[in-house]
């Protein structure tokens, strides 16, 4: 067995640096959007506009992204105890589940209202649409200002960034179809609109409880494949065959692997530390727990790094 460890004090003050930097734009970002948030579900009742409630429903996906990102930085990055060994990084995917669970809910209630308002249209308030839809666009062009900075240093902040400019489209909508009612006075268009959003959700939605669910089900990482994992260590010189192999991580940034491997002769410990090598070169997987056996009677050595 053997274990390398290495430290960096001036690299890590300045990833401590990046992490508080990241937290405090998020934090801001966060404040913001909850607040249009609320704002513009109290709008879409006031002057009776679905599209302005399925904006809405969009923006909540804002919220989350920047909730599950703030979750991920304060409590994922806890150190784990004697009672969760694997730390905290599950809150990540817990919240993001949550989050799918509640658009496909909103998604429906608009689906629904906006068939009833083809059947039955309602009169909109197009001015006061266009007004919350106008600083709706505002909220996403400084939200997206704020997180532009740590977008390339931080998977979360990229994941919330896009989030909101995506948004910032979906305002984008509504202001068109505000202008389309007030100078035609097609009342359909509110509910197509309401529609056009709700149907550009759920597909993003679906990835995102598909994905949550694959990690809670300790699946496959999307994007790492089992069978080039194995065909991988199978070419590691000395290697016989690969079995017992399993890939699985406990958030959206990290990965795991366990596998035996039957090996037919050299150095054993040489064999599993070039093992986890390439794992991690070529498969990013960092955290490596390796058991070589060379015949079914012999005694299993364990290697973890």
């Amino acid at each position: 067995m053997a274990e390398t460890a290495t430290s960096d004090n001036q690299a890590g003050h300045a990833h401590d640096h990046t992490a508080g930097a990241n937290t405090k734009m998020l934090t801001l970002a966060l404040i913001l959007t909850t607040t249009f948030l609320i704002a513009e579900v109290v709008g879409s009742f006031v002057f009776n506009s679905l599209a302005l409630l399925s904006d809405a429903a969009h923006m909540m996906t804002d919220v989350a992204a920047l909730a599950i990102a703030l979750l991920a930085i304060r409590i994922g990055g806890r150190a784990a105890d004697d009672k969760r060994t694997f730390g905290y990084k599950r809150f990540e995917i817990l919240a993001a589940a949550f989050n799918a669970l509640l658009l496909f809910a909103v998604a429906i209630y608009v689906l629904v209202e906006a068939i009833k308002r083809f059947q039955k249209p309602e009169v909109v308030q197009s001015t006061g649409m266009l007004i919350v839809a106008i600083f709706g666009l505002i909220v996403n062009l400084v939200s997206m200002r704020l997180l532009m900075a740590g977008k390339d240093k931080s998977l979360n902040v990229k994941g919330a960034y896009l989030e909101v400019w995506a948004d910032m489209l979906g305002s984008v909508g509504v202001i068109a179809g505000a202008l389309a009612i007030r100078f035609t006075g097609w009342q359909w268009v509110d509910p197509v609109v309401a529609v056009g959003i709700g149907l550009w959700v759920l597909p993003r939605t679906w990835i995102l409880l598909r994905d949550t669910a694959n990690v809670l089900l300790e699946g496959v990482p999307t994007g790492t494949s089992l069978p080039d994992v194995r065909a991988a260590l199978t070419r590691v010189p000395g290697v016989e065959d690969v079995h017992d192999l399993h890939v699985w991580s406990m958030s959206s940034t990290d990965a795991s692997c366990t596998a035996h491997l039957r090996i037919g002769g050299g150095d054993e410990d040489a064999i599993r530390t070039a093992a986890a090598n390439v794992l991690k070169q070529s498969f990013g997987i960092d955290h490596v727990t390796i058991q070589t056996e060379r015949t079914a009677h012999d005694a299993a050595q364990i290697f973890h790094r």
